[in-house]
């Protein structure tokens, strides 16, 4: 009698393992579908994000660039305005003769 439970048990044992053994196989399955799926959007998200880094540099070596000029023009207007002064001072000056 206590032998026949016994195997009752462990067959009902063995049935909800089984049962538990193909959930986990189930979820498992989709543990390695969702890791698949978060290996591409993070190889497409890097992608873009090199690209964006590359643009970044390229644009800010273009503003460099233009500070540097906007300096040469600041120069260049700097002269320009003390040669226009001096022009005045000797206007003024053949203006009075």
């Amino acid at each position: 009698m206590k032998l026949r439970e016994i195997k009752d048990n462990q067959e009902r044992m063995s049935i909800r393992l089984d049962a538990v053994e193909k959930r986990l196989s189930d979820i498992n399955g989709h543990l390695i579908e969702q890791n698949r799926r978060i290996d591409e959007v993070r190889t497409k998200l890097t992608g873009r994000i090199d690209g964006t880094n590359n643009r970044i540099d390229q644009l800010t070596f273009q503003v460099g660039k233009i500070a540097q000029e906007m300096e040469q023009v600041k120069r260049e207007e700097s002269v320009t305005s003390d040669i226009l002064t001096r022009l005045r001072t000797l206007e003024q000056k053949t203006a009075n003769l």
